[in-house]
C-alpha cells in the first residue's frame, strides 16, 4: 500500500496559491492543480462527510455545521459523533480493501465514536465554576497524553475566538507529524484552520496585512509537513472545503420571521431565548446558507414568500427543490434560503440587544441557535480588551463566576463568508496533488477525493476518469414543492 497525506487547508482558493505561499505553489507547479466543484452548501462539515464518504449531504446526512434536532426540539451545532454520518467512511472503504489499511485523523470533524484507528480532536473541559479548559480527545485515549508531551495543551482559544493564531494549525501540523513518524498509518487526514479566521475578518483582501501574514504563515507550517511526507515516501494531496469571498451585509432572517409573528421568544431572567417548540418557523443560519424549519405545511408558502423578499436572500428552495442544492433530506428545514454574494445570515432574533441572552456576547458554539463569526472579533467597545479577558480570569481564579463576554453583537465587522457556491472558480475551494498525471483535466469534484485517495492507497494509478458532471447551482425552481 502506498501511504498518503491529505491535507486540509481551510479557506485555500487557487487565487491565493502565488508568491505568497512558494511552498504550496512549488507543489502545484511540481504536481497539478484544480478548481473543486464547489458544493453547496460550502460548509466545513458537509464538505468533510462529502470527503469521507465520496456522497452528497443528500446521502451522508450532514446538511449543515449544525440543524434542527426534530426528535430533541433542540438546534445543535458542532456535533462530534461520526454516528451521525451515514455512508462507508473512507478507513473503513480502506481497510475492506486491506485489513492492514490504517487511518490517522487529525481534527476533521465528526472525529469522535469513529472507526479510524487513531484519532484527535478538540474537547474541552467544562468545569461547574464556569471555567473552559483547554484539552482535546483522542483515539487511543494514551495518545492525548503524548501529544501533550511533545506539543504542550492543545491551544483552543487560538483554535476559535478572537485570540486565534497560527499556534492551533502549528499544533494540529506537529500532531500530524508525530503520527506519521510514530504510527506509520496508511492514511493521515490533517485539518488545518488558520486561513479561516483572517479570510472572515478582513475578506479576501491580498493588500491586508493580516490576510498576507496568514497566508505565509500556514504555508510554512503546510510546508513543513508536506516536505516530512514526501521524504517518508508519501504521496500528498492537498484539498479546501470552499473558499471565502468578501461580504458587507448581514441579513437577520430571524429577526423577519419574529416582526412578521412565525418566531417566538421564551424569557429568562429577562434575557429572551429562541424557542423552537412554540415557534411557527425559525432560521438556522449557517454562514450564507439557512435551514428554515416550518411548523405547519400550510405556512410553508407564506413563509417562503417572506424570506424570498428579504433584501440579501438570492432564493428560497422547498421539498424536492432543495436538491438544487444537495439538500433534499429529512434533517434540512422545510425550506432552505441562501444569501446573494454580498450578503450572509445572521442568528440574530433579539430585536433588542439588551435582551439578548448573557451568552450572545461570548465564545459560546453550542448554545447559540447558528453560526457566529462575530466570535473571531473583541467587543470593539472594549478598550482594553485582552485587559477585560485577564480582569475575567482572575476573577474565575479567585472563585467567583465570570462570563467572558467580550464578543459584539455588531454582525457588520464581518467582512468574509462562505456557503454558497462562488461566481469565479478561482475563489473557490481546490485540490493539488503531487503528480502531475493524478488528476484529471478540468474542475474535480468533492465527491471523487475518497475514490482518488483508494486508487493512490492501492492502486498507485493516475486519475483518468473526469470529475462527475453537476450542474451549477440556480435560483430558477427555489419555489417548487
Amino acid at each position: 500500500m502506498q501511504a498518503l497525506l491529505i491535507l486540509n487547508i481551510v479557506g485555500l482558493a487557487p487565487r491565493l496559491v502565488g508568491p505568497l505561499t512558494p511552498h504550496l505553489r512549488a507543489l502545484a507547479d511540481g504536481g497539478a492543480l484544480r478548481p473543486l466543484t464547489c458544493l453547496a452548501p460550502a460548509l466545513t462539515c458537509p464538505v468533510q462527510a462529502t470527503f469521507m464518504t465520496g456522497a452528497t449531504p443528500a446521502s451522508h446526512g450532514i446538511v449543515g455545521n449544525g440543524w434542527y434536532f426534530r426528535e430533541m426540539a433542540e438546534i445543535g451545532f458542532w456535533k462530534q459523533s461520526n454516528r451521525l454520518v451515514h455512508g462507508e467512511k473512507i478507513w473503513e472503504a480502506g481497510k475492506a480493501r486491506d485489513a492492514r489499511f490504517t487511518c490517522a485523523n487529525l481534527f476533521w470533524w465528526y472525529n469522535m465514536a469513529a472507526a479510524h484507528d487513531y484519532g484527535a480532536t478538540p474537547r474541552p473541559i467544562y468545569k461547574a465554576d464556569g471555567r473552559k479548559l483547554p484539552d482535546c480527545y483522542t483515539k487511543p485515549a494514551a495518545w492525548r497524553e503524548k501529544l501533550g508531551a511533545a506539543l504542550g495543551p492543545f491551544p483552543l482559544f487560538q483554535f476559535w475566538g478572537p485570540g486565534t493564531s497560527i499556534a492551533s494549525s502549528r499544533w494540529i501540523a506537529g500532531a500530524a507529524g508525530i503520527a506519521m513518524t510514530e504510527l506509520s498509518p496508511t492514511l493521515t487526514l490533517a485539518y488545518l484552520p488558520h486561513l479561516d479566521y483572517d479570510l472572515q475578518r478582513h475578506g479576501p483582501d491580498m493588500s491586508h496585512p493580516a490576510v498576507r501574514q496568514s497566508l505565509a504563515d500556514i504555508d510554512r507550517v503546510a510546508g513543513q509537513l508536506i516536505d516530512q511526507a514526501r521524504q517518508a515516501g508519501r504521496r500528498v494531496l492537498v484539498v479546501s472545503e470552499y473558499g471565502i469571498t468578501p461580504v458587507d451585509r448581514p441579513v437577520h432572517l430571524n429577526r423577519h420571521l419574529r416582526e412578521a409573528g412565525y418566531l417566538a421568544v421564551r424569557t429568562e431572567d429577562g434575557a429572551e431565548l429562541l424557542d423552537p417548540i412554540a415557534s411557527c418557523a425559525f432560521a438556522v443560519a449557517d454562514h450564507q446558507i439557512a435551514h428554515v424549519y416550518v411548523a405547519r405545511a400550510e405556512q410553508i408558502e407564506p413563509v417562503r414568500a417572506l424570506l424570498a423578499a428579504i433584501p440579501g436572500v438570492e432564493a428560497v428552495w422547498r421539498g424536492t427543490g432543495r436538491a438544487a442544492l444537495g439538500l433534499d433530506h429529512p434533517r434540512s428545514g422545510e425550506l432552505v434560503a441562501m444569501a446573494d454574494a454580498r450578503s450572509w445570515f445572521t442568528h440574530y432574533y433579539w430585536l433588542d440587544d439588551a435582551r439578548a441572552p448573557d451568552f450572545a456576547r461570548t465564545v459560546e458554539i453550542h448554545r447559540k441557535p447558528g453560526y457566529d463569526p462575530a466570535e473571531l472579533f473583541f467587543d470593539p467597545a472594549l478598550r482594553w480588551p485582552k485587559l477585560a479577558v485577564a480582569w475575567r480570569l482572575l476573577r474565575r481564579k479567585l472563585g467567583m463566576r465570570a462570563p467572558m463576554d467580550v464578543i459584539g453583537l455588531d454582525a457588520n465587522v464581518v467582512k468574509g463568508s462562505h456557503g454558497r457556491p462562488v461566481d469565479d472558480p478561482d475563489d473557490g475551494p481546490l485540490i493539488i496533488a503531487d503528480r502531475a498525471d493524478a488528476l484529471p483535466a478540468g474542475a474535480f469534484a468533492a465527491e471523487a477525493l475518497k475514490a482518488l485517495a483508494m486508487a493512490i492507497v492501492f492502486d498507485a494509478a493516475p486519475a483518468t476518469s473526469p470529475a462527475p458532471a453537476r450542474e451549477a447551482v440556480s435560483s430558477a425552481g427555489a419555489a417548487d414543492a
